[in-house]
């Protein structure tokens, strides 16, 4: 009789067929090792594991529907360990390794067929993973040992195979040293003969690799006791996501700083740290930021902060994704423009960037300017706690340095900012002025090219507690603010990037969202059929985290996408006017009247808005002096410096969104006397005299208009 064809041989089902979604996968056999195989091999795994919240299942030895694969134990068990290794370059762990054998059997015909009763019970071995488990599971039970080692599995031929691999994501330092890595898994598993002599060589160095394992047991233990949680990356990148501005003057080496943080390695004091991290072709040659951009640092639960560059490609950087899938603590870095002619794109990216915290850059060299200044009167009127940098300390002068703090201490005690300066020089100042934020401003003294004082930079910024609690409104409708259009991805269509400011989705198909408002004030219905959160692919997004979404939109529907839209799930409502209560505090031979217009902050959005109503409130109720009042000529009401009143705008080009979050006002905390009385903020004057800002705490609004501020009311 003829033997029986592959394909008849592969149709027992053992378990169900596989699905293109989820966490579990199939493989038949892992062999014939090349890079690009690798790679796509650890791509899929990772995939596997953002589906399953980071824990997957591997069948080896399993056809994708669902049918034995009909493989001996070596060339199983040589499957098992290549994704093991796989499975520890990508920071994870197998939890579990169950052989299974007996399941299928010889008929008295030649054929093959799964047992049945009376015909022996179906063998099933947890082996211990090659590799370990990592600290997180390094206690084995004795019994389990004892267990495993009466019943042994069956190296014959014939001795039909297959694995279940429990895998699950865990932090880096959690794990033993992997014996190989996946450049050396290439060239070693490619050495591998084929068939069962080759399975076996695979085999032979298994249990070498558990001897090394082994050894590497003892020093795992003593981080067992620290932390037997895994990492969730949706919690990182949420709960423990902290995001700080960084602003300075045009020379203060904020792209600089950001580079070296983030890449591990010193600048060379010719720009080679900032190179890493800049956008565009421009700023490389001028070595000025004209955008507002976001970089990712993270910490491992010790506070070890992760190395930005590839262990074995220096020249490469890790990518977003590699960051958060590596770290327990986010800081995202917002790297802002300093020049003064991208003030607007540095007022919309604190505006807009929900900051925890803030990092005033001062060139140790020179004085403090009046951006500087301009930098913390935006910081503080926002309630952002801020720390200040003193950078480029190499070779600087003594008296240069001494000089550039006394003028920063005056900025700090003046009463517009209110904060004392406390210079952190050990570990124990920054414990001390944790709890302190708010009143104390922090210095450290730093440099990129020589390294002092960077490691307790890295420190404080680990130490530095969550002030935004984005999780609160979780139970809240969701709301996504838009900050970026992507109008034709290849292969997804229309992609819009931004940040969940409210709620939470799940997309798929059956993820209806509202985009809008458009130029008519309505709004598009459509299907969030994806999301990304830093370059992870994911199903669930939640408040707190900086994401992109896919929808299901036609060329034409396309054409409406603009910068400050909004994303919704229900009650979508626009509005074109809205009235606020102003005050003109400032300002050399400024007037407002009817239809004066002012550029205006608010959130994501940024637009015109002309002044349509006003009405005059009584000044002397807010102890004003009668001189400072709003008077009538001939062409109407006009407000001068000192006078109080109710204005109606109106948004000069197109509706915003009448939403939650953009209805709410919260103020900052006052410091004058005649402002405290009619509840509005400092006044600042920025850049000219006739221009001044007004900054809203909490809610992170910013109203920038000529010489005045309101109150936003919808």
């Amino acid at each position: 009789m003829p033997p029986p064809s592959m394909y008849a041989r592969r149709s027992l089902r053992v378990v169900d067929p596989e699905c293109e979604d989820g966490s579990t996968e199939y493989k038949r056999q892992v062999h014939k090792l090349t890079s690009n195989r690798l790679r796509t091999l650890a791509t899929q795994m990772s995939y596997r594991l953002d589906q399953g919240h980071g824990q997957c299942t591997y069948h080896i030895g399993v056809e994708d529907d669902g049918c034995h694969s009909v493989l001996d134990y070596p060339a199983v068990s040589e499957s098992a360990w290549i994704l093991e290794s796989i499975a520890r370059s990508l920071n994870a762990v197998v939890l579990e390794r169950r052989m299974i054998q007996n399941e299928i059997v010889m008929g008295e015909d030649g054929q093959i067929r799964l047992a049945g009763e009376g015909e022996g019970e179906v063998l099933v071995v947890e082996e211990p993973p090659v590799l370990g488990r990592g600290s997180a599971d390094c206690k084995v039970e004795d019994e389990k040992e004892e267990k495993s080692s009466e019943n042994k599995l069956s190296t014959a031929e014939g001795a039909y195979t297959r694995c279940e691999l429990t895998i699950q994501r865990v932090e880096t330092h959690l794990l033993d040293p992997s014996p190989f890595g996946l450049s050396e898994l290439s060239s070693r598993a490619s050495s591998f003969g084929e068939g069962v002599d080759g399975a076996m060589a695979a085999t032979a160095l298994e249990n070498m690799s558990i001897g090394n394992s082994n050894s590497a047991k003892e020093e795992s233990k003593s981080y067992a006791d620290k932390d037997e949680h895994a990492v969730s990356v949706e919690e990182t990148l949420s709960s423990r996501n902290i995001r700080i501005a960084v602003v300075g003057n045009v020379d203060a080496g904020k792209s600089t700083l950001i580079g070296t943080l983030t890449t591990s390695s010193l600048d060379d004091g010719r720009g080679s740290s900032r190179c890493a991290i800049m956008k565009h072709r421009h700023e490389i040659e001028s070595g000025r930021t004209s955008t507002a951009t976001t970089h990712l640092l993270g910490f491992r639960h010790s506070g070890e902060p992760i190395a930005g560059r590839d262990k074995i490609r220096a020249n490469k950087m890790k990518s977003e994704d590699e960051i958060a899938r590596e770290s327990y603590r986010i800081i995202t870095l917002m790297d802002l423009a300093g020049h003064e002619k991208y003030l607007k794109t540095t007022i919309h990216g604190v505006s807009s960037g929900m900051a925890d915290y803030g990092l005033i850059l001062v060139n140790s060299r020179h004085p403090p300017t009046h951006m500087t200044q301009h930098h913390l009167n935006l910081c503080c009127s926002f309630g952002i706690p801020v720390v200040v940098l003193f950078t480029k300390v190499d070779g600087c002068p003594e008296h240069a340095l001494e000089t550039s703090k006394k003028e920063l201490t005056k900025l700090l005690k003046s009463p517009e900012i209110g904060r004392r300066p406390f210079a952190v020089k050990t570990e124990q100042d920054i414990t001390t002025c944790m709890d302190k934020l708010h009143t104390l401003a922090p210095m450290i003294d730093i440099s990129c090219v020589t390294g002092e004082g960077l490691e307790l930079l890295r420190k404080l910024l680990f130490c530095l507690p969550k002030r935004r609690r984005h999780e609160k409104k979780v139970d809240r409708p969701f709301e996504f603010l838009v900050e970026d259009i992507f109008s034709n991805v290849p292969g997804v269509g229309s992609v819009v990037s931004g940040f969940v400011n409210a709620g939470e989705l799940t997309v798929g198909t059956t993820s209806h969202v509202y985009v809008g408002p458009t130029d008519d004030g309505t709004f598009l219905k459509t299907v969030a059929k994806s999301a990304h959160v830093a370059r992870i692919n994911t199903t669930h997004i939640t408040a707190g985290q900086s994401a992109c979404l896919a929808f299901s939109l036609n060329k034409e529907l396309r054409k409406k996408l603009r910068r400050g839209m909004v994303v919704l799930s229900e009650n979508p409502t626009s509005t074109k006017e809205f009235d606020a209560e102003i005050c003109v505090l400032k300002g050399e031979g400024t007037t407002i009247r009817r239809s004066y217009q002012a550029y205006v902050h608010i959130l994501n959005v940024r637009q015109s808005a002309y002044a349509r109503e006003i009405h005059i409130v009584n000044n002397n109720s807010f102890g004003l002096p009668p001189s400072h009042g709003a008077k009538h000529d001939d062409g109407g009401i006009v407000l001068r410096p000192g006078s109080r009143a109710k204005v109606r705008f109106e948004f000069a080009k197109r509706p915003v969104s009448k939403s939650p979050s953009f209805m709410h006002v919260c103020f900052p905390p006052m410091f004058s006397r005649a402002v405290q009385s009619f509840r509005i903020s400092l006044t600042q004057e920025y850049i000219r005299p006739v221009r001044q800002l007004f900054y809203i705490n909490e809610n992170v609004y910013l109203i920038w208009l000529d010489s005045f501020f309101f109150r936003p009311s919808f």
